[in-house]
């Protein structure tokens, strides 16, 4: 096994690759997320407690369901970037036929191909460090934007999430090798 940088490493078996991105591992930022979710989820569960077992009058039922609103939209973006932090993986396969794709969080994600003649353009972007938005991806429970795409059918598939500049080149150089030993 191969490692780029700490979060990538790739296996090459021969006939094929094996490349795993893992996301940045922050012990003390997972802790704290899972702490304010534990929280949040806690308050959503009393929440919804009074909605149904208190006597409220209509105005207060109007609060606690739109506060409830508010609170099942930030619950599943934030369980879902806390998911992906502890367990999420990005997985590539590189073959003789094409790029295997998989998102999973541990075990459970579907494994797409994406073969070699239809891939067009595959090209990453990685955003200026003074921009808004790599500040905005420095926070942990952000998800942050992917930096590989290609154009696939019509479509643009994405993957490599939070790759930095260098780690994003190495990779390139990774896959771009791989494609153009298949391509012929």
């Amino acid at each position: 096994m191969t490692s780029i940088g700490d979060r990538i490493s790739f296996v090459d078996h021969g006939q094929k690759i094996t490349i795993v991105i893992l996301p940045k591992k922050q012990p003390i930022a997972i802790a704290l997320m899972g702490s304010w979710l534990a929280m949040w989820l806690t308050i959503g569960v009393v929440c919804i407690w009074s909605l149904f077992m208190l006597l409220l009058n209509e105005q207060e039922r109007i609060i606690l369901w739109v506060f409830l609103t508010f609170w099942g939209y930030y619950a599943f973006r934030v369980s879902r970037s806390f998911l992906w932090l502890v367990w999420g993986q990005e997985f590539l396969k590189m073959d003789n036929l094409g790029i295997h794709l998989k998102k999973s969080l541990r075990n459970y994600g579907q494994s797409i191909p994406y073969y070699y003649e239809n891939i067009k353009g595959l090209t990453y972007e990685v955003p200026d460090e003074q921009s808004f938005q790599s500040i905005w991806e420095l926070s942990p429970w952000i998800q942050g934007d992917d930096r590989f795409q290609f154009e696939y059918f019509g479509k643009i598939v994405k993957f490599g999430k939070k790759l930095s500049l260098k780690e994003a080149q190495l990779l390139s150089k990774v896959i771009e090798k791989k494609m153009h030993k298949h391509a012929k």
